[in-house]
C-alpha cells in the first residue's frame, strides 16, 4: 500500500478532504478514478486524530452487534465475543450468533428485495457506493481504530485497509457505469442490443485479515451490479462487519438489499452455500474451505434455478527471488516488509525467499539484522511493526509450523516477544535458512511471521523452485539485469509479479489482485473484469420492419434533424 500518495495536510479537518466529485444519476458527471491517499502519520495532526479515534473507540468496546436482516436488528439466542488479539482478555464486541433459521431468513429477504434492486438504474446503484465512500472518509480514523482493536492491525496497516475500501466503492461504481452502456449492433430493419443483468442473491464470505476492504470489495461489487447480498464476516472481525453494515444503512440502501449475518462459519456457512435461492458465492479465505465451498456449490439442490457461480481467493506460498546483482538495500527492505508486515498475515505475504548462491550469505546476514530491528508491540502502539496474530488457534498453528521447521531447515533467527507473551497472541519473526524446496515450510501456507530461505545455484534453479508449489498468487524479483528481469516476467507464473519492490500492497485498478492454480478461481479484484463475474449477459434482437408497428417518433425526428 505504501506506493500510494500520502495525505499530508496540517489540520485534521483537511486531512482527508479528498472527495471525488461525481453525480452518477445521469451517468455523466463522474470524475476519473484515482486512488485514495494514505494518511501521513509523520504529521502531528494525523497522529492526534488517530489517537483521538482510538480513545473514542476504546470507550465503545463491549457493545452488542446483532444480525441485520431486511433492515432490522434481530435478536439471537446466543452471542460470541470478539477479542482484541493484542490484549486477549479484552472484549471488543459481543456479536449475535446467527442461527440456521436466521440464515434462511436473510436469503429470503435478499430474494424478496432482488427484483426492485435489479431494476434500479445503474447510476443510482453506483451513487450508493459513492455515498458510502464519503461516509468512510468521514469515519476514516474511527474505522481504522476498530481494526487496531479487533484484528491487531498496526495503525498504518489499518488506515491502508480503509483507503482500499474507499477505492473499491469508487472504482466499482465507475466500472458499473461503464458496463451499463449497452453494446448495440443495429442494421437496417433490425435492432440488436447486448447488455448485462445481475445474477440474483449473492453470499459474501469474508476473511479477518483485511476485515473492511475485502468484505467491502466483494459486497459492493455484488451490490452495484444489481445483486442482493447476504454478508458473512469472519468471526474474528464481526464488529467491523457490523460497522460496514452501519455505513450501508446510513446511505439508506433499501431493506433486504444487503443483510449482515455474524456467526460461526461451520454453522451457517453450509446453509448459505447450499441454499437453492443463492446464485453466487464470493469467498476469500483458506484453500481447504474454498475447495469445500466449490464442491458444495456444484451440487444442484431441489428448487434451484441457476448453476451457482463461485469466486474464491485462497491464499499463496509466495516467493521473492534475489538475483546476484540485486540492490541489497532494496532487497532486504522489500523482503522484510513483505514477510513480516501485519505479522505475515496477508495472502500476498512473502513466505519464501530464493537467493542465488553467490549472494546468499551476505543477504541472509543483512536480512537477520533488519528483522532484528522490528518492534513487537500491541497494535495501538505507534511504533508497532509486528503485532499479534489473530487468535489462539492461529497462534498454535504457527507454533506447530515453527516446530516442524526446526527439523526441515536451520533456524537462523527467532525474535523474542518479551513481556507480551501472556498479554496476547504474539509470535516473533522466525527465519529458517537452507530449507529444501519440498519441505513443508516451503510448500504449505503458514499465515504468520515465518520465512524460509532457499539457495539456488542460478536463475534456472531459482525459477524452478519458485514455480514449484501448488499456489500462484504473488511473487517478486530483485535484480538489475534487464535480461533476467525479462526472463522472470515470462517464466515466473503468478497472478501478481513485482519487480524491485515489496510484493504486498496491491492497489485497486493499478494492480488488480488475484492468482490461479490453488490460489483461487475468478478474475482479479479491483480489475476491469471483476464485475463481469457478478452479471449475466443478455442479447435482445428486434425486427423493426413488421407491418402495423407504430413508428419510433424519436428516431424519425433525429433522422430529419440530421
Amino acid at each position: 500500500m505504501n506506493s500510494r500518495t500520502h495525505v499530508s495536510f496540517d489540520s485534521p479537518s483537511a486531512m482527508h478532504d479528498n472527495s471525488q466529485h461525481h453525480d452518477a444519476r445521469d451517468g455523466h458527471a463522474v470524475s476519473p478514478y484515482r486512488a485514495e491517499p494514505l494518511t501521513d502519520f509523520s504529521r502531528a495532526a494525523a497522529r492526534r486524530a488517530m489517537d483521538a479515534a482510538l480513545a473514542q473507540v476504546s470507550s465503545q468496546l463491549g457493545r452488542t452487534y446483532p444480525p441485520i436482516i431486511n433492515g432490522q436488528a434481530v435478536l439471537t439466542a446466543a452471542t460470541f465475543d470478539s477479542l482484541n488479539p493484542s490484549h486477549c482478555k479484552q472484549v471488543v464486541g459481543r456479536c449475535g450468533r446467527s442461527s440456521v433459521e436466521q440464515a434462511d431468513a436473510a436469503v429470503a429477504a435478499a430474494k424478496a428485495a432482488f427484483p426492485a434492486w435489479r431494476d434500479t438504474e445503474a447510476p443510482k446503484r453506483a451513487e450508493y457506493l459513492f455515498r458510502a465512500a464519503q461516509v468512510m472518509r468521514r469515519r476514516r480514523f474511527e474505522l481504522a481504530a476498530w481494526q487496531v482493536y479487533e484484528c491487531g492491525k498496526p495503525r498504518r496497516e489499518a488506515d491502508a485497509d480503509v483507503a482500499e475500501s474507499i477505492d473499491y466503492c469508487e472504482f466499482y461504481g465507475r466500472e458499473m457505469l461503464r458496463l451499463a452502456q449497452p453494446r448495440r449492433r443495429d442494421v437496417p430493419g433490425e435492432d440488436n442490443v447486448y447488455f448485462y443483468e445481475p445474477r440474483g442473491v449473492a453470499v459474501v464470505i469474508a476473511p479477518w485479515n483485511f476485515p473492511l476492504a475485502i468484505l467491502c470489495g466483494m459486497t459492493t461489487a455484488a451490490l452495484v451490479t444489481g445483486n442482493t447480498v447476504v454478508m458473512k464476516p469472519a468471526e474474528q472481525s464481526s464488529v467491523i462487519g457490523a460497522k460496514l453494515m452501519e455505513i450501508f444503512q446510513e446511505v439508506e440502501l433499501p431493506p433486504g438489499v444487503v443483510n449482515c449475518l455474524p456467526g460461526f462459519g461451520e454453522e451457517i456457512g453450509p446453509v448459505l452455500v447450499d441454499h437453492p435461492d443463492v446464485t453466487l458465492i464470493a469467498f476469500t479465505g483458506s484453500r481447504s474451505v474454498g475447495l469445500h465451498i466449490n464442491r458444495q456449490a456444484a451440487e444442484v439442490r431441489p428448487g434451484q434455478e441457476q448453476i451457482k457461480r463461485v469466486l474464491a481467493e485462497m491464499g499463496g506460498k509466495n516467493a521473492i527471488l534475489i538475483d546476484d546483482d540485486a540492490d541489497m538495500d532494496e532487497a532486504v527492505l522489500g523482503v522484510v516488509a513483505s514477510a513480516f508486515g501485519y505479522a505475515g498475515q496477508k495472502c500476498s505475504a512473502c513466505s519464501r525467499v530464493i537467493v542465488l548462491e553467490s549472494v546468499h550469505d551476505a543477504f541472509v546476514t543483512r536480512l537477520i539484522e533488519a528483522t532484528r530491528s522490528l518492534k513487537i508491540a500491541p497494535a495501538e502502539d505507534p511504533g508497532c511493526t509486528v503485532g499479534p496474530v489473530i487468535d489462539a488457534e492461529a497462534h498454535q498453528r504457527i507454533e506447530n509450523a515453527i516446530d516442524k521447521g526446526k527439523n526441515e531447515g536451520r533456524l537462523v533467527y527467532a525474535g523474542d516477544v518479551g513481556s507480551w507473551k501472556e498479554e496476547g497472541y504474539y509470535i516473533a519473526p522466525h527465519i529458517f535458512d537452507d530449507v529444501a524446496p519440498k519441505a513443508s515450510i516451503a510448500q504449505e501456507e503458514i499465515f504468520g511471521p515465518v520465512l524460509a530461505v532457499l539457495r539456488a545455484r542460478d536463475l534456472d534453479q531459482a525459477l524452478e523452485i519458485a514455480n514449484g508449489t501448488a499456489y500462484a498468487l504473488t511473487g517478486g524479483l530483485f535484480s538489475r539485469s534487464p535480461e533476467h528481469i525479462a526472463r522472470v516476467k515470462r517464466e515466473f507464473r503468478v497472478g501478481n509479479l513485482y519487480i524491485n519492490r515489496k510484493i504486498t500492497g496491491a492497489l485497486v485498478d493499478r494492480q488488480p489482485f488475484g492468482g490461479f492454480k490453488m490460489s483461487g478461481m475468478g478474475s482479479k479484484a479491483g480489475g476491469p473484469d471483476y464485475l463481469l463475474q457478478f452479471v449475466l449477459p443478455r442479447t435482445i434482437t428486434e425486427n423493426t420492419l413488421r407491418r402495423g408497428f407504430a413508428p419510433d417518433v424519436h428516431k424519425i425526428e433525429c433522422a430529419i434533424e440530421n
